[in-house]
């Protein structure tokens, strides 16, 4: 559902499945042409009630704010679901989506494309590994220009993939954050932000931008014994690890003799080879082999939903200037919010 940016890659995955059909739906007749000519085998509709009982899947790639009508729709329909990130602009929403699919008994799983993506799945293993020791903070930086939204703000566009990353390579969902948000174009979204999630056992600083003269996908993790960068726009060496670090030992002494109150410590940077596959032929695969065999998600609609609980408290942290708990999130009071979906 839906032939825009990420719409037109699904297709392009899904197309080159064996044993998959794909029905594209668009409302933009041009957009159904594009499709038809660049994937002859597709079939096209206007409308998801045109084709709702023809298919077996559907998959959300629309505005953010069309996500739940759509996903609801298809779901209250016993139709298995795949939306893109974030899953729903609200916290009910989300839940909804959650309730529905149970009801229903259909697959929901939503598109958290870097959990499929095999360097940060070994820079998970590194971190599990130990060699980084205790991890001190996360850093990242997801930078552009453009594309800017017209239904969310430059944290509900990008931000849900770093979080996902975070809390993927952490085994940790973050409990409060705080935000620094400016808009400086346009008078509706923010589109420069500033984020800091803190976790159970670290912190991560995420820093978005609709308004950067260069393309950034970085994601730094700095340890205790060692360092490591995962750069997704690297051709040929996205993870490196630097065997470098910072010595407070003999911080006391080094006040009273004027000295540097650490030590430096310097070692080999080196970069562990990970194989090239597509992300996105990862996931949607994945989602394929779910509903053909009744196997769990590994992005279900329940980790959607831990994103979208977060990025609703990077709301409530710009709305009052202050850190704000991430209501769901383990030993954090959930409070009960009125639900003000749309009816499908």
């Amino acid at each position: 559902m839906g032939y825009g940016y990420w719409g037109s890659k699904h297709v392009r995955v899904l197309s080159s499945m064996p044993d998959v059909s794909v029905t594209v739906v668009d409302i933009s007749p041009e957009r159904l042409r594009d499709a038809a000519a660049r994937c002859p085998t597709v079939r096209t509709a206007a409308h998801l009630g045109h084709v709702i009982d023809d298919v077996d899947a559907v998959v959300v790639a629309t505005p953010p704010s069309t996500h739940f009508p759509i996903a609801n729709r298809a779901l209250g329909a016993g139709r298995h679901v795949l939306v893109e990130k974030p899953m729903a602009t609200s916290v009910p929403d989300a839940e909804a989506l959650v309730a529905t699919a149970a009801r229903h008994g259909a697959q929901l799983m939503v598109g958290h494309t870097f959990e499929y993506n095999p360097a940060v799945r070994r820079l998970r293993d590194i971190i599990r590994s130990g060699v980084l020791g205790r991890i001190l903070y996360i850093d990242a930086a997801r930078l552009n220009l453009g594309q800017y939204q017209r239904d969310v703000n430059v944290i509900w566009d990008l931000a849900p993939h770093d979080i996902s990353i975070a809390s993927y390579l952490l085994d940790e969902l973050p409990v409060s954050t705080a935000v620094w948000a400016c808009r400086n174009i346009g008078r509706r979204h923010a589109d420069v932000a500033y984020l800091r999630l803190d976790f159970p056992t670290t912190h991560a600083f995420v820093h978005v931008s609709w308004l950067n003269p260069n393309k950034v996908r970085r994601t730094t993790v700095v340890g205790e014994q060692k360092m490591a960068i995962y750069d997704d726009l690297s051709d040929n060496e996205r993870i490196r690890i630097y065997d470098i670090g910072v010595d407070p030992a003999g911080a006391d002494d080094a006040q009273a003799t004027g000295d540097m109150p650490v030590s430096y410590r310097t070692g080999d940077i080196t970069s562990p080879y990970v194989p090239f596959r597509e992300p996105l032929m990862i996931q949607d695969g994945h989602f394929v082999e779910c509903i053909r065999t009744g196997r769990q998600p590994d992005t279900p609609g329940e980790r959607g939903l831990e994103v979208v609980r977060v990025l609703a408290a990077t709301d409530r942290a710009i709305a009052t200037g202050q850190s704000s708990p991430v209501f769901g999130a383990p030993g954090v009071a959930p409070v009960l919010v009125p639900s003000s979906r749309a009816a499908s």
